[in-house]
């Protein structure tokens, strides 16, 4: 029997039929984690389940992948309840840095990102990354400057710069 729509030939001829699989972890192209998703017999067997991306969707890989899934949720509810804390502990806060200067109130050298990040660790021990610090430019003179710590893309605090003359 041979039928002329996408993926519906017989196996006596040679072709399979096509395959539902759960993705497990998201896939380019073609979906993300949790989703069912119905691709070709070959497809399915050489590349997605070699590689772990998805299993086969019966009742048993269904139930492990939403447990699995509503495992992360809460994993990433968490971590967004702690960075919300962290940005409420931090809004405002100001911090003191000392450097060499030269004449007319211009640093030798700069303050760069990551000596922020050192600085916010060293007083308040709350370890921030240096990438999360946003500077347009690497401060060369003494003064305050008001910078955004941002921790996501919603939550960005504001915290103070000052900068002063090292004795």
């Amino acid at each position: 029997m041979l039928l002329f729509s996408a993926f519906q030939f017989s196996r006596s001829q040679g072709i399979i039929l096509p395959m539902k699989v759960v993705l497990i972890k998201d896939v380019a192209g073609l979906g993300k984690t949790g989703d069912v998703k119905e691709v070709a017999d070959g497809y399915a067997r050489n590349f997605l389940l070699r590689r772990n991306l998805a299993l086969p969707a019966v009742r048993s890989s269904m139930n492990s992948i939403e447990t699995q899934l509503r495992r992360e949720v809460k994993k990433q509810q968490q971590h967004a309840d702690e960075l919300a804390r962290l940005a409420q502990s931090i809004e405002g806060l100001s911090i003191e840095l000392k450097a060499k200067v030269m004449e007319e109130d211009r640093l030798y050298g700069s303050i760069r990102d990551h000596h922020i990040a050192d600085e916010l660790k060293r007083t308040t021990g709350i370890d921030i990354e240096r990438t999360s610090i946003e500077m347009e430019q690497p401060i060369r003179q003494l003064g305050s400057y008001e910078l955004t710590v941002r921790l996501t893309r919603d939550l960005a605090p504001k915290i103070k710069v000052t900068v002063a003359r090292e004795d």
